[in-house]
């Protein structure tokens, strides 16, 4: 099957999940274009986390439709998350590995041909400054840089859409900025669609677009200049507290 040459990288219609009588995900639409980055901001127990594991296949949604390049979730889920790059919150990457060991392992989980994997890995580790490191065990690196290998090995395969799912829980404000930096110009040069979760509002202003999700549902969508200005506030923070602060 081809994918749909005018389709959106994500598209999201009328999705829910319940947990008993909760509805972790209550009736999420959106669309992300390739290249967009899209911040998905949300307090905890917003839903961000349920959303990712609908999104990275781990679960499947109780009604709606999500289609990744054209291709959807439930009917064709092996093409779709074959076009996905995924940064869980936990750490993934083996510590006993080396940082070249860890890209290869996730090559053949791909089934890219060697060849192919040693060129993308040099050209990957050379762009996030990481060369010098190639053989050194991840264990040995800082948080930030085990953020970066992982950010190379979600991207290794050249996925269409890219999910973050709340990346820099654990670093520091440097470490936080050089990820998000990093990001930012990468997506540019790949043309992939980024979702980026998070409750931290000092990461949405790079964002071309900001989804506010509470309780399940989305609030707003809209670009971070406008949230502020529609909620006739003077910070991202101030207008996302007005929004999901005690009703």
């Amino acid at each position: 099957m081809t994918t749909a040459p005018s389709a959106p990288a994500l598209l999201l219609e009328n999705v829910v999940k319940t947990y008993g009588s909760v509805r972790a995900v209550d009736g999420v639409s959106f669309s992300a274009a390739p290249g967009e980055f899209i911040a998905l901001l949300g307090p905890n127990g917003a839903g961000k986390t349920t959303l990712f594991q609908l999104l990275s296949g781990l679960f499947v949604p109780d009604a709606g439709r999500i289609e990744v390049m054209g291709q959807d979730m439930s009917h064709n889920p092996v093409p779709a998350l074959a076009m996905l790059g995924i940064v869980f919150q936990q750490a993934t990457l083996d510590l006993e590995l080396t940082v070249t060991g860890n890209l290869l392992f996730h090559a053949g989980l791909h089934g890219m041909a060697p060849a192919v994997a040693k060129e993308r890995i040099a050209a990957a580790l050379a762009r996030i400054d990481l060369a010098k490191r190639a053989h050194d065990k991840t264990a040995q690196l800082s948080g930030g840089n085990r953020r970066r290998v992982e950010l190379a090995r979600a991207l290794l395969h050249e996925p269409r859409v890219l999910l973050m799912d709340e990346p820099t829980v654990g670093l520091d404000p440097a470490s936080r900025s050089d990820l998000l930096k990093l990001l930012l110009s990468m997506r540019k040069e790949r043309s992939v669609a980024v979702l980026w979760a998070t409750h931290l509002c000092d990461e949405v202003p790079g964002a071309d677009r900001v989804i506010v999700l509470h309780r399940g549902k989305v609030l707003a969508d809209t670009t971070p200049a406008k949230l502020v200005a529609d909620a006739g506030v003077g910070t991202i923070e101030q207008a996302f507290l007005a929004m999901t602060g005690p009703q």
